[in-house]
């Protein structure tokens, strides 16, 4: 049996919307984007999304926006995918890593540490589509020491009147956080669309905005559009529907709008989401863990618990009492049996480019310890039952595997 990790769901509501798209003779941004906007502010409960060509060019959009330069630092987990930090790199800024809890997610006793006269924006990331603690954040940011030294240097800044939360929200799309939904439980929120995720895109990221009083969302919705246009005035489908031909460019904005060929795809994904997708990215959840919990050596990523229920983005299996090459050697001897797995995710501090600029994965030990022993198994709403229990018998196959091999050895 060969399982692969993530394959996208394509059925034929998605063949269907694509080829409607195909058909009308518009491809690039135009009503299918828009329709997906929509979708999303219901699903989310937001008050604005606006659809980009991927969750990097999403934050860096929003840091932009937000004023975010050079000499500013931005909060980040060590913990995460590179883009994360990535992001504020590319705006000129200094990511601030902090360690992450057992539970994968940002420590806000460790983010009330780090914040600096220089802090901007704190980027929160929701691992495996289990949400952060952003009431806690928004606390931090919003306690009087913090609101102290908080340098105000854009009108958005200062409209903002403290550090701005940001969810990096690309795992969590469909997870609730105290019975809200992910998309309003931070000032921005931003999730991928990407070829793995709950709903896919191709390739592809949304903005969901969920902004203080002081904000117009209607107003930030248009001028992050023009942002994701090169600041142009007048769009092509615009342009095409008669609206005439001469435009302006009002900033140095970038070029990272979503397509209607892709927007298509998660359209038809959106719409059958709630009562379907999720449903059977649960179903796949609940089965790993009837069949880890009793084994002494899996520890279980959180599911549910008081406050969160997660969307099932990843299953995040931890391996009790091994090392990060025993770790390596099961997912050896999983893929040797026909399953692919993955790791989720190198913590960031141990990539070059993180290592050149002075960070030291000692400095970060529970980052490292959640990384060591991570194996994540497919989860994906085409796995059938049958399937489940082949890659639940190859993990265990492969744990007693190594166990008896480093006996011997």
């Amino acid at each position: 049996m060969k399982i692969p990790f993530s394959p996208p769901f394509v059925d034929d509501d998605v063949l269907k919307e694509v080829a409607d798209t195909l058909r009308s003779g518009w491809i690039t941004t135009g009503p299918k984007v828009k329709a997906l906007e929509q979708e999303i502010n219901k699903l989310t409960g937001c008050q604005q999304t606006l659809c980009v060509n991927s969750w990097t060019s999403g934050a860096i959009l929003t840091l932009k926006w937000l004023g975010v330069k050079a000499g500013d630092e931005v909060i980040v987990p060590a913990y995460t995918y590179a883009a994360t930090a990535l992001s504020v790199i590319h705006c000129g800024a200094t990511p601030i890593l902090v360690d992450v809890l057992p539970d994968f997610n940002i420590d806000p006793a460790a983010v009330a540490k780090a914040i600096t006269a220089k802090t901007k924006a704190i980027i929160a990331v929701d691992i495996a589509g289990l949400m952060c603690d952003y009431d806690r954040l928004k606390e931090i940011v919003s306690a009087p020491e913090a609101l102290a030294q908080f340098n105000a240097e854009s009108d958005v800044q200062q409209k903002m009147g403290r550090v701005m939360v940001i969810a990096d929200a690309a795992h969590s799309i469909g997870a609730k956080y105290k019975h809200l939904n992910s998309g309003v439980c931070a000032d921005v929120n931003i999730f991928s669309m990407h070829a793995v995720k709950n709903i896919t895109t191709a390739e592809g990221g949304a903005i969901s905005l969920h902004l203080p009083a002081s904000f117009n969302a209607q107003e930030v919705y248009e001028l992050m559009r023009l942002w994701s246009l090169n600041g142009q005035t007048k769009d092509a489908f615009s342009k095409s529907n008669g609206s005439g031909w001469r435009y302006d460019i009002l900033f140095d904005g970038l070029k990272v709008n979503m397509p209607d060929i892709c927007a298509a795809i998660g359209l038809a994904q959106i719409k059958k989401y709630n009562h379907n997708l999720i449903v059977e990215r649960k179903r796949i959840a609940q089965q790993y863990e009837a069949y880890f919990t009793s084994r002494s050596w899996a520890q279980l990523p959180i599911l549910k618990d008081e406050h969160r229920e997660t969307c099932y983005h990843l299953y995040a299996l931890r391996i009790v009492g091994i090392t990060e090459i025993e770790r390596d050697e099961m997912i050896a001897h999983i893929v040797k049996l026909g399953v692919a797995v993955n790791v989720h995710f190198l913590p960031l501090p141990m990539l070059t480019t993180f290592k050149n600029k002075g960070f030291d994965i000692k400095d970060f030990p529970v980052s490292y310890d959640n990384y060591a022993r991570e194996i994540s198994l497919p989860i994906y709403p085409q796995l059938t039952t049958e399937q489940v229990n082949f890659i639940c018998s190859a993990v265990e196959d492969s744990y007693h595997t190594v166990k008896a091999s480093e006996k011997i050895a």
